[in-house]
């Protein structure tokens, strides 16, 4: 399939006025690509627009709340009528809840759902509708991308519904992908599964822990997880683990899960998601917008990456050939001994 340039797409962006959606939202309309932001914030949405039209760049929004699928159909109204379509579609918004399974009530498990994944859910859908009416002539595919997150491979403490909608994120990001493959809709879907990254997600979290609630180190920057989305919509991966610490993480969770438990599941892992000192935790965006704009959250003394050479290079189309002839070479020298021996 042909992907367009960066700077000739229409990218629709969810959850845009907060971290790593406000991050890829400003470096995709600095790159001359066409946003459409949708978040629940209207205040901080046309601050956006407003930023970057002054720079030269072309940027509308929809005010969206992604658990309410008539609002996700509406925002994709928007792209159509304002710029004629989009090309690729990023589907960010999330939340999170920190707190033991058994002291959250199910109305608050039902909410993180709405969001994280039928919010999810409501965006691919909407996207490959409008990838399937371009039908399998068009000159270019479209790209869906899906925010997971380390999460979708191995589970951590206290953040047990959040780790459990982004396992529902992959699983129905694989169904989706093999369905439209087989029905040959031109469109790629890539899964990005972030480390800890340092926005102000912990800050926006409903909680139920004594603490406030932090992330486990090591931290990647936000600019990180913009430039595998970014890279993804010229470029479709199956999966991108964003940051090298979250590799060994998944590899943990996938090859080594017992002894995963043991360790994700002892008292200073507990400990390393909550903030030293008392609870003051002043901020709940589960039901109502958080405070915008804001790209970065607050950790005091935890040095935060910049940028992730593990990422960089399983991005890098050198690094892919040298996969496939590695990979390629281990067979033919499985062959020939094989062979040998007979």
């Amino acid at each position: 399939m042909k992907f367009k340039p960066l700077n000739e797409q229409v990218i629709v962006i969810t959850g845009a006025t907060s971290g790593i959606g406000l991050v890829t939202a400003r470096v995709a309309a600095r790159r001359g690509a066409k946003i459409v932001v949708a978040s629940r914030d209207e205040d901080s949405l046309r601050q956006l627009c407003e930023e970057v039209r002054a720079k030269g760049g072309q940027a509308e929004y929809a005010v969206t709340d992604v658990g309410d699928e008539e609002q996700v159909k509406a925002l994709a109204k928007t792209a159509v009528e304002k710029f004629g379509g989009f090309d690729t579609w990023v589907n960010n918004a999330g939340g999170a809840i920190y707190g033991l399974l058994v002291d959250v009530p199910t109305e608050d498990h039902r909410k993180l759902f709405d969001t994280n994944f039928w919010g999810i859910v409501y965006g691919s859908l909407a996207a490959a509708r409008h990838f399937k009416e371009r039908g399998e002539n068009a000159d270019y595919a479209g790209v869906i991308i899906n925010l997971g997150s380390v999460e979708s491979d191995r589970t951590i403490p206290l953040q047990g519904m959040y780790a459990t909608s982004k396992h529902a994120v992959k699983g129905f990001t694989d169904a989706l992908r093999m369905e439209l493959a087989h029905e040959k809709v031109p469109v790629a879907l890539s899964l990005i599964k972030p480390s800890a990254i340092a926005t102000p997600f912990p800050d926006h979290a409903r909680n139920y822990m004594e603490k406030d609630p932090t992330l486990p180190p090591p931290l990647y920057s936000p600019e990180t997880v913009a430039e595998a989305i970014l890279n993804c919509a010229v470029a479709p991966q199956r999966d991108v683990i964003v940051g090298g610490g979250g590799k060994s993480f998944s590899i943990l969770g996938q090859w080594f899960p017992g002894l995963g438990d043991m360790i994700v599941g002892s008292k200073p892992m507990f400990e390393s998601n909550k903030r030293k000192g008392p609870g003051a935790h002043p901020s709940d965006a589960l039901y109502e917008a958080g405070s915008g704009m804001e790209e970065r959250g607050e950790f005091p003394g935890v040095p935060v990456l910049e940028g992730s050479q593990y990422t960089q290079l399983v991005q890098s189309p050198v690094a892919k050939v040298a996969l496939i002839v590695a990979v390629g070479a281990g067979v033919m020298a499985w062959a020939l001994r094989n062979s040998s021996r007979k």
